[in-house]
């Protein structure tokens, strides 16, 4: 795989990641949905998604253990049993479907979420533990098909009323639990080859940089500003998708 490449989209596909952990720095979720879509103009989409899983599960690992008092372990035990049945049929699609058709699916989801960030739509606070079957379900399958679940979660939480810090915590430690099951189940199915392992080795200064960076970034620019920065990039990589 990596021979075909050539060097200006490895560049590309480092840049790429560049941008997408950068953001993850700066809101604490949100590369996946960056990353993924651009990266499977340039990859097979078998490759970019568990690609990018192995690198937020990382990313995820390094942050989410610093909150460790603020974790609501109420709000994650309810999603458990559907992320898995999420995942178990994600995986049969994975071998199933056809890649192109994936790719489409793909954009549409992208672009409906770009649109869903650019007007700032937020659901009213409601922490009804029913929200866990959608939630834990949607996020288990598309996070799987696409290494993108994370909005579901984060809508979940939100209906929820978690404040800030608490959401922060609570959220890190679901994308850990759901980023082992998905990293255990492709394994076992073969997506992690050797060219993969040595592309994630390569791509590990990358994102600590740009973690690091976004870190930075966090402390001087409005939330509102990251949301409508990174819808506008969604809608670009979305459409390009749906047109590739």
């Amino acid at each position: 795989m990596l021979e075909t490449l050539s060097y200006l989209q490895l560049i590309s596909a480092f840049a790429i990641l560049m941008i997408a952990f950068i953001v993850r720095g700066i809101t604490g979720f949100g590369s996946a949905l960056i990353a993924v879509p651009l990266l499977a103009l340039i990859l097979p989409i078998s490759v970019a998604v568990p690609f990018v899983g192995l690198l937020d599960y990382l990313s995820a690992l390094t942050h989410g253990l610093k909150l460790r008092s603020e974790i609501r372990w109420k709000q994650i035990f309810p999603l458990l049993p559907f992320t898995l049945s999420g995942v178990f049929i994600a995986l049969y699609l994975f071998n199933t479907v056809d890649a192109q058709l994936l790719k489409k699916i793909l954009g549409g989801f992208i672009i409906s979420y770009a649109l869903y960030t650019i007007l700032t739509i937020k659901p009213h606070t409601h922490n009804s533990k029913f929200w866990a079957i959608p939630g834990g379900f949607l996020g288990g399958l598309v996070g799987t098909l696409f290494g993108t679940g994370g909005p579901f979660y984060v809508i979940y939480l939100q209906l929820q009323g978690l404040g800030k810090t608490t959401f922060r915590a609570t959220i890190a430690v679901i994308f850990l639990l759901d980023g082992t099951t998905r990293i255990v189940a492709y394994s076992i199915n073969g997506f992690y080859t050797f060219e993969t392992l040595v592309l994630i080795a390569v791509s590990l200064p990358v994102i600590t940089i740009a973690m690091y960076i976004g870190g930075h970034i966090h402390a001087n620019i409005s939330h509102q500003s990251i949301q409508k920065g990174i819808g506008i990039i969604l809608l670009f990589s979305g459409t390009a998708l749906i047109f590739s």
